[in-house]
């Protein structure tokens, strides 16, 4: 486990102090072992408040002090972060980054050689709990380090591991998926009311049937496509519904935007 391990969180936004948040609530790691920074001191205030952690607006402080570094900044600071910071890190301790666009490579050419270097791409779900993360190491990062990292984003959801040049295909698969999923549960809604529900009923009946079927795909041993069959009776309502969607190619539309996430992920990593 993270036993003490002192973690430092540069950037206390939604994601690093869900992050936090997850690993106190379960237990991982104290709150007296993790600090948080932020260039806004109401937020610090808010999260020292709230969560009893540390907190501090130097980030060279709180990583000098710190084993493992979650790199929680926006992708367009990270420079100026990376240039803030590098003089105390050495390649005793774990870096850690969330920042959509960033490769391993470029955190690592702005730090000293040999230093640790992990790339995550989380998604919104972890702010209840049920994320998924995808892990990534740099050329010196070990299996160890992933280990460390799965501890930490399993606290919030799940985690697996892939090779860094998978990661623009998870942005486009589970990074930008909830928003498709949130779609989905609009059009749902507009259609119950659409067929005379009300309006708010159709959206307690839309939302607990996507998490209905959800967790069926997860508790149960057949693959979606053999419980989509259990679903369709010859000639029922069900199979009128999917022809429709059949006809709209809604399979191709949704791998047509997987892959359209996917391209402008790789377009905004660009160089880094």
């Amino acid at each position: 486990m993270l036993k003490g391990k002192k973690i430092a969180i540069i950037g206390g936004g939604k994601m690093g102090s869900i992050i936090a948040q997850g690993l106190i609530a379960q237990k991982i790691v104290s709150s007296k072992d993790i600090v948080v920074t932020d260039i806004d001191a109401a937020r610090l205030e808010f999260l020292r408040k709230s969560m009893k952690l540390k907190v501090s607006q130097d980030n060279e402080k709180a990583v000098k002090g710190a084993d493992i570094i979650i790199l929680a900044v926006k992708p367009q600071n990270m420079t100026a972060t990376l240039k803030e910071i590098s003089p105390a890190i050495n390649k005793t301790k774990l870096v850690i980054s969330i920042a959509a666009g960033i490769t391993t490579a470029f955190i690592e050419s702005a730090l000293a050689a040999g230093v640790r270097v992990l790339r995550v791409m989380p998604n919104t779900p972890a702010l209840i709990g049920e994320g998924a993360a995808a892990v990534a190491k740099g050329s010196c990062a070990r299996k160890s380090d992933i280990h460390l990292a799965h501890i930490i984003f399993n606290a919030v959801g799940i985690s697996v591991e892939v090779e860094e040049a998978l990661i623009d295909a998870v942005t486009g698969l589970s990074g930008s998926g909830p928003a498709y999923c949130f779609l989905i549960i609009e059009a749902l809604i507009d259609a119950g009311e659409k067929m005379g529900l009300p309006r708010d009923l159709a959206a307690k009946l839309a939302m607990q049937t996507m998490l209905g079927a959800v967790r069926l795909c997860i508790h149960s041993d057949k693959q979606p496509a053999e419980l989509r069959e259990m679903v369709t009776s010859p000639n029922g309502t069900t199979v009128a519904g999917l022809k429709v969607l059949a006809d709209g190619n809604i399979r191709a539309t949704i791998i047509a935007a997987v892959e359209a996430a996917t391209k402008r992920s790789k377009e905004l990593a660009g160089g880094k």
